[in-house]
């Protein structure tokens, strides 16, 4: 049996004191989503710029995000501004990363195939 994706995964609860995704699982899980994606220094946090033609596609694309995040019950930081979403990943209870950070991330991709 195949692995499944991650953008075939949802999000499963993270308990406090969980131990975060180490630097090489982290890099592995990378290597699944878009490469614009791109890992801290220190490893704990994901993040990608998006860009638009305006600001409407941008909150349509925010909109939908803000949909996977509420649907997988993960959130992310976001700046928005007038043609951008930059969009960044952490789970605040392990204090680093989760596979849910890549969970979403790959969602995120999905929503602009075009894109990616």
């Amino acid at each position: 049996m195949a692995e499944q994706t991650l953008a075939e995964r949802h999000c499963s609860p993270v308990a406090s004191g969980t131990p975060a995704v180490d630097r090489a699982r982290a890099s592995a899980l990378l290597g699944q989503l878009h490469p614009d994606w791109a890992l801290t220094g220190d490893a704990t946090a994901i993040s990608r710029d998006y860009r638009f033609g305006n600001f409407h596609e941008t909150m349509a694309f925010v909109n939908a995000l803000a949909w996977i995040a509420h649907r997988e019950d993960h959130h992310p930081d976001l700046e928005v501004g007038y043609r951008h979403c930059r969009v960044h990943y952490s789970t605040h209870s392990v204090g680093g990363l989760s596979e849910n950070d890549f969970i979403c991330a790959a969602w995120i991709d999905a929503l602009l195939p075009a894109a990616s």
